[in-house]
């Protein structure tokens, strides 16, 4: 989704791709981690291997919920940082190779010292907590059933077993849905999903960013 809105003119940071970087071999978020759970996560060179560390602690609740002691702060101090440099005009917030394109928004051009008109945060686990953590001003849930994702999942890669471990940890449908302004459902085909963004997501989320920069709304 963040990839089709930032070709759309949004910004996008991708708190997964964030995730990632705060846990690359020699940052201290891996050094943590592997203090606390040892070599069991380890490679044999010693760097963090994301695969055991997973199905670690999507099988382990309280080791879920240790590892995210550590990584949700470093995560939310590298997002705060790039929404800071939105918003000081450096357009250094978006990693991905089509920031030029998502900084040439309704608002402005690339290089203007201005916040661009939409800035997208992708965040993959959202509940109304999180909503609050990152003080987001719209909330949009994309959804599928869960026979629809489990295929997802193993068709990159991830084995069912742990597929299946990974989405019993996520929050229920009950509590995203509660946490969102609108739900997008992705059950069909990329098309499909352009076709719901360009006519039905888009238009409104640019009357919710025009609302926004509204004084008098």
């Amino acid at each position: 989704m963040g990839r089709l809105l930032a070709a759309r003119g949004a910004l996008v940071i991708d708190t997964d791709e964030v995730a990632r970087e705060v846990l690359a071999p020699g940052t201290p978020g891996e050094r943590a981690v592997l203090e606390l759970f040892g070599p069991s996560v380890a490679h044999e060179d010693g760097s963090l291997d994301r695969r055991a560390l997973a199905s670690r602690v999507f099988a382990s609740a309280s080791d879920r919920l240790a590892l995210e002691a550590i990584t949700h702060p470093l995560i939310r101090k590298e997002v705060n940082a790039r929404l800071a440099a939105l918003e000081a005009g450096a357009g250094a917030a978006n990693p991905r190779e089509d920031a030029g394109a998502a900084a040439s928004g309704p608002t402005g051009h690339a290089g203007a010292r201005r916040r661009p008109a939409m800035v997208v945060i992708e965040i993959p686990l959202l509940d109304r907590s999180r909503r609050r953590e990152y003080d987001l001003d719209t909330v949009v849930l994309v959804e599928a059933p869960n026979d629809i994702a489990l295929q997802r999942a193993t068709r990159r890669g991830i084995p069912k077993d742990e597929a299946i471990a990974r989405m019993a940890a996520q929050p229920t449908t009950a509590e995203r849905r509660a946490a969102a302004d609108r739900v997008i459902t992705n059950a069909g085909s990329l098309q499909e999903l352009e076709a719901q963004i360009d006519h039905v997501l888009w238009p409104w989320l640019l009357q919710k960013v025009t609302a926004c920069d509204d004084p008098a709304t």
